[in-house]
């Protein structure tokens, strides 16, 4: 008896060594982080709902319909658009002097089958990464809000993700990527500080100053008529927020750990914050303040959650609801109309983080840093952060101008001043948000 107890503790080790060597493989499926990439994904395309309940609940009864189509719509076409070239300009081997990427293997998918990439298939991955590419163009939409035509705005979502989107996330996520491997360890964007809501938010900035305001703002009332809708869009969106950082980690371990507990620290310290706010200019707290305060502490800590501690995510988040706040309120000053505040909080809130991050990195990550480039400080990341966040702006700025011009002179970009009085739901798409009508004022 104990000659074969000897015999099945051997065999057993012999198992659980060739376990452990096949989990380390890179060529063999990694089930649980899989799995978790899996998730990660479905929750990140859950934000696109989110996001058009979100957007939908603000624009006036006339506006519902049409509002939630400019999000649902990037879904099938840049899903479309990802599959077929999308991938492959991402994160292909870079040509044209590094401006985009490109690789055979990538285009249509066709070479990624049988891939399987640090444990993972490449087409999770691929799937993942997608899910970003859909809802980015998404959130500019809140910029362009009641009043432009569905053909404009589905031509500007192809032609920015073509030549806005690719280059920036190839310049930023890809291996040989240029911002990627600047400095001692690149641009820290981990789910898109810049990627997704800096250049979102400065394109959105562009397109509604390029369009000009709707008819009547801001002296006619254009109050939202559901913040019920709002406040579950927001909901959802904060749960789809954990995929969309936790998963950009590509594991299930501990950086996956932390940068979950960074963007549920940092939402509600920015909601916490926003309340406190209004509750001392106010002495009232409003629904909608508390919805925007949680999307300020999710965008600030979007860049920095795999590199910040929770004492720094609660700071970043508080930051960006106080720098946000103020933000909204400059924007009636300035005249501009944003109508649904992309500019002023995925712009601003996600900005912030992207730079104020280089004073909150926690130790082990400065020490990894100082192996490369000895000495390296949060002065020299803040740097490397700053010139990123330039390259952005100006890639953002100057080519959603040029995209807006060379929508305006084709088919068309603004609505009509009849059109856009009827609102889109009923001059666009022929239907009607709810079951009754309500007369509106222009």
């Amino acid at each position: 008896m104990r000659f074969l107890l000897k015999i099945a503790i051997l065999a057993f080790s012999v198992f659980l060594s060739a376990g452990v060597a096949l989990a380390a493989d890179p060529t063999v499926v990694d089930t649980g982080t899989t799995a978790w990439m899996l998730i990660s994904t479905a929750l990140v395309l859950l934000m696109v709902p989110g996001l058009a309940m979100f957007y939908g609940g603000l624009v006036r009864t006339k506006n519902v319909l049409g509002t939630m189509m400019h999000s649902f719509v990037s879904i099938s076409i840049i899903g479309v658009l990802w599959v077929v070239c999308g991938y492959a300009l991402t994160f292909g081997d870079s040509i044209l002097g590094g401006f985009v990427g490109w690789s055979g293997d990538y285009f249509l998918l066709r070479g990624i089958d049988e891939t399987i990439t640090n444990g993972v298939p490449e087409y999770v991955l691929a799937m993942f990464q997608g899910k970003f590419a859909i809802i980015t163009p998404a959130l500019i939409s809140g910029a362009l809000a009641e009043r432009v035509y569905f053909k404009g705005y589905t031509l500007f979502i192809v032609l920015w993700f073509l030549f806005i989107y690719c280059p920036l996330c190839h310049w930023i996520w890809a291996a040989d990527g240029w911002l990627f491997n600047s400095g001692a360890s690149g641009v820290i964007d981990l789910a898109g500080g810049l990627v997704i809501h800096v250049s979102a938010g400065i394109s959105a900035l562009v397109v509604a100053i390029y369009l000009g305001p709707r008819k009547g703002y801001p002296k006619s009332s254009m109050a939202p008529n559901n913040l019920v809708m709002t406040m579950m869009g927001a909901g959802l969106l904060w749960v789809g927020w954990f995929g969309f950082n936790a998963g950009s980690t590509v594991q299930s371990g501990l950086d996956t750990a932390r940068a979950l507990t960074m963007t549920q620290v940092s939402a509600a310290s920015g909601a916490l914050t926003w309340m406190l706010i209004e509750a001392f200019a106010f002495q009232k707290v409003t629904s909608l303040g508390f919805v925007s305060g949680i999307l300020a502490g999710l965008v600030v800590i979007t860049p920095a959650a795999g590199v910040v501690q929770p004492g720094g995510a609660i700071i970043l988040g508080a930051l960006s609801s106080v720098i946000c706040y103020l933000a909204l309120n400059a924007k009636l000053k300035l005249g501009y109309d944003d109508s649904l505040d992309c500019f002023g909080i995925h712009g601003v809130g996600s900005g912030l983080g992207v730079l104020l991050l280089s004073f909150f990195i926690r130790d082990s990550w400065m020490a990894a840093a100082r192996e490369n480039i000895a000495g390296w400080s949060s002065w020299d990341q803040l740097l490397v952060q700053l010139k990123g966040m330039g390259v952005t702006i100006t890639l953002a700025a100057v080519g959603t101008l040029i995209i807006c011009l060379l929508i305006e002179k084709s088919i068309g970009f603004r609505i009509d001043e009849q059109g856009e009085y009827d609102g889109l739901d009923k001059s666009l798409h022929s239907e009607n948000g709810y079951g009754l009508i309500f007369p509106e004022s222009r």
